[in-house]
């Protein structure tokens, strides 16, 4: 059993992260010292590690929650359920690259078309006239 300097060593994160991880209850201490020092095992050594793998691959605290979870308990859950969180995820994935991939094109687009001239005056560049024309989905009022 260690304290919590010791797993925030082992684990190369701050104190506060593993504070930060019991309070969204990610991880328990294994128990506490007779002066209420929160002591871990190496069982929340692994515990740790698989928070930051998961961080990693970009999954939320609730979604770490959940695989956590069903890991305690994996002889009553299905590798589907497990596949199933990571499968939405991609899906959310796949959504952003899907958007910045259109920001990309269109800013690409404008900033192509600028001449980008250092002696011309900013009044006559094509990013600025294309950022102000006005948009489909707004209406002039009359």
């Amino acid at each position: 059993m260690f304290q919590i300097g010791e797993l925030a060593k082992r684990c190369n994160v701050t104190a506060d992260t593993l504070r930060f991880y019991e309070k969204n209850q990610l991880i328990k201490p294994a128990g506490r010292s007779e002066s209420g020092y929160r002591l871990y095992n190496e069982e929340n050594q692994k515990q740790v590690s698989f928070i930051l793998k998961a961080k990693d691959l970009g999954l939320s605290l609730d979604e770490i929650r959940e695989l956590l979870s069903i890991k305690l308990e994996a002889t009553e859950h299905s590798c589907a359920e497990v596949k199933a969180i990571t499968s939405a995820k991609l899906g959310v994935i796949d959504e952003k690259i899907n958007e910045l991939t259109r920001i990309r094109t269109a800013l690409k687009k404008i900033n192509d078309a600028c001449c980008g001239h250092d002696n011309d005056d900013a009044s006559h560049c094509s990013i600025l006239a294309a950022l102000e024309s006005e948009r489909s989905s707004c209406k002039a009022h009359r």
